[in-house]
């Protein structure tokens, strides 16, 4: 049966995102109800009535109803634990869906009823008349309907819950950057649409509560995941909001006031997304190429030694003794086992015999140049591929010998580090594969320690 070995997905959330997004998340509710409560005291006090603009005016009632509404509903939704918490968190966004509907519907169907005798009667009519925008109003609807799904996990509810999702962000931003944009006075002096900034904010904190806690499932789960691409998400999201925003502002603002004939204002600002876009293309581009060199750095490199691995070994070989055989050139082939590592692994422990295998690598790099190919291609066998003759390759060995003496001296190791050699030479004008080499070079390797325990044994007897 096939190991199975654990491995880390991509699109896992990153736990130091959900940390922040926890704390940002408590922080955002907070608000809110000190928001709320701070309106609701302002409003019984008439001097706090008097200094309100057409802006800066305080939440009515309603507005500070349903911000501590949708406040508690999002608080009770996450206690788990508690089944009771969560069905009255559910209870709660029903009913803000249930109201805010109501009131658009009143606010819309009204006026086309006029003096009808009866349109006072009806629900959606009377609650025409509280004391909250239309606007207002439809945000809420739509912050009902996306709490009522953020505990979804079934595959249809959370589709409904991503777009819901959706739906209240298209609101909300609408919503906000409106009173944004007239705040600033970009199109003349601001219009009363009889919603405070204050309830914009609530509602963009409760917005922004509501999309991270689908972001954990769903669609936007990409923004929390610990790969590539959520990283890159992150990064660009913010640029992505503002941008169009501050080039429609700054377009408004340019030829509504006639600094710059409109042609020129557009040209400017064309060219200004085009440099934003394409260094946003630049990024996008340098980080994937990242990701592909660090995949395929990982993909032919082995992890303990940081010496090519049999994958990444034979390619550069082969590649290797293509260019000797072109430049005419002698090609010579190390294969280098070290001797015992089962039983330094059986009396010491595989740490101490992983350190042997980078003793060996940090030996193997100290004696051959950069422009050789070195390799560890088993669990206890390394090979070397390069541009020797026959005495270089030897002479090579022979300086390998001696720094494997000196390490086992200067580290008084219990079981000294003994390696086997087995070397081939490719003259010039030969044809041998890499293949063919590597096993010529083994079982040299292995006429070797074949003698070294005949010798090891005759020792012994004597």
């Amino acid at each position: 049966m096939a190991e199975r070995r654990p491995t880390i997905l991509a699109n896992e959330s990153d736990s130091g995102v959900l940390v922040k997004l926890l704390a940002a998340e408590r922080v955002a509710l907070g608000a809110v109800i000190a928001l709320a409560i701070l309106n609701l005291g302002g409003s019984l006090l008439p001097l706090a009535q008097q200094l309100q603009t057409t802006n800066w005016r305080l939440i009515g009632a309603e507005g500070v109803l349903f911000a501590l509404m949708s406040a508690l509903s999002l608080i009770l939704l996450e206690l788990r634990h508690s089944q009771r918490a969560q069905w009255t968190g559910w209870a709660l966004a029903a009913a803000i869906l249930l109201l805010g509907g109501m009131i658009v519907a009143g606010r819309v169907l009204h006026p086309s009823l006029g003096a009808a005798p009866l349109s006072s009667a009806l629900p959606p009519f009377w609650l025409a008349n509280m004391r909250i925008s239309i606007q207002a109003a439809s945000g809420y609807a739509c912050l009902g309907l996306a709490m009522m799904f953020l505990r979804a996990r079934s595959r249809a509810t959370v589709v409904a819950a991503d777009v819901s999702t959706c739906l209240l962000l298209l609101v909300v931003l609408v919503m906000a950057s409106e009173q944004i944009i007239d705040m600033l006075q970009v199109f003349g002096p601001p219009v009363d649409t009889g919603r405070s900034f204050q309830s914009t904010v609530c509602l963009l904190l409760l917005t922004a509560v509501t999309f991270c806690r689908r972001a954990r499932i769903g669609v936007f789960s990409i923004f929390l995941g610990r790969g590539t691409g959520s990283r890159m998400a992150r990064v660009l999201l913010p640029i992505l909001l503002l941008f169009p925003y501050l080039r429609e502002v700054g377009r408004a603002y340019f030829i509504g006031d006639r600094r710059m004939p409109p042609p020129y204002t557009t040209a400017v600002l064309a060219t200004l997304a085009v440099i934003v876009a394409g260094a946003l293309l630049l990024y996008a581009a340098w980080r994937i190429n990242s990701m592909e060199a660090q995949i395929h750095t990982l993909s032919v490199s082995d992890e303990l030694t940081s010496l090519y691995n049999l994958r990444g070994f034979r390619l550069l070989a082969e590649q290797a003794l293509r260019v000797a055989r072109r430049s005419n050139h002698p090609f010579s082939v190390l294969f280098v086992d070290l001797d015992d590592l089962k039983q330094i692994n059986d009396r010491f422990g595989h740490f101490e015999g992983s350190q042997c295998l980078v003793d060996t690598a940090e030996i193997l790099r100290k004696v051959f140049r950069e422009s050789d190919v070195l390799g560890r291609i088993g669990g206890d066998e390394f090979a070397v591929a390069g541009v020797f003759s026959e005495a270089g390759m030897l002479l090579a060995v022979g300086r390998l010998q001696e720094l494997v003496t000196r390490r086992n001296v200067e580290l008084e190791r219990q079981i000294p580090i003994n390696l086997s050699f087995g070397t081939v030479t490719a003259q010039t004008g030969s044809h041998e594969s890499l293949d063919a080499l590597l096993k010529s070079a083994d079982q040299a390797m292995y006429e070797q320690k074949r003698r070294k325990k005949s010798v090891a044994g005759e020792n012994t007897q004597r």
